[in-house]
């Protein structure tokens, strides 16, 4: 069973698939999580707290993804592959994720900036959620970070920046199928596994 402040951002993200972000109401968004909106002012302290969970847990999410893609054991190019696949289905089904990636944000979507002053909210994921979103370019440096730390492990590159090259020219072209599909049916996955295949020693 959901707790109360993960029933507060589905009920968010609920409101924000038949209207824009300026014109969800929050006594609505607690009603249709079940809880007082004393309860959402709690968690969130207001709207724009509210929008910085939210935004935090989708680059969360994202982020919790690429981790579970790089898991299973294989070659270097299964790996970023899946990771791939990942990144583009993640971006073209959570609008605020494709938001986070290509730093384009529409007026359907919240935008929150950090706190200019440090957090002091009682909930310590709001405290989190206050220090702001990740750019894309840092974003983009998390899941290079975690690509490189998975794909090292046990079998260092002939040369160390190899990975991070690698990993960048990976997410760079599932970004470009997640922004721009393509005309024939297909994904990234198969192509980066064929770059990555064809590239030197990773």
């Amino acid at each position: 069973m959901p707790t109360a402040r993960e029933a507060l951002m589905d009920a968010a993200l609920s409101a924000l698939t038949t209207r824009p972000w300026p014109s969800v109401r929050m006594v609505d968004v607690a009603f249709a999580a079940g809880v007082s909106r004393q309860t959402l002012y709690n968690e969130f302290g207001g709207k724009d707290g509210l929008a910085r969970a939210l935004v935090r847990r989708a680059a969360d999410g994202y982020l919790a993804g690429v981790e579970r893609a790089l898991e299973p054991p294989g070659g270097t190019g299964d790996r970023l592959a899946a990771t791939a696949a990942w990144t583009v289905r993640a971006a073209r089904t959570n609008a605020l994720v494709r938001a986070l990636l290509t730093g384009c944000w529409g007026e359907w979507l919240p935008r929150p900036a950090a706190l200019a002053v440090p957090s002091s909210s009682p909930v310590p994921a709001q405290r989190r959620a206050d220090a702001g979103p990740p750019t894309p370019a840092e974003l983009l440096g998390l899941v290079c970070d975690r690509a490189v730390a998975a794909l090292s492990e046990g079998r260092p590159p002939l040369d160390p920046a190899l990975p991070a090259v690698t990993c960048e020219i990976v997410l760079r072209l599932a970004l470009s199928y997640a922004v721009a599909a393509s005309a024939v049916p297909t994904d990234a996955a198969p192509l980066v596994r064929e770059v990555v295949e064809r590239w030197p020693a990773v």
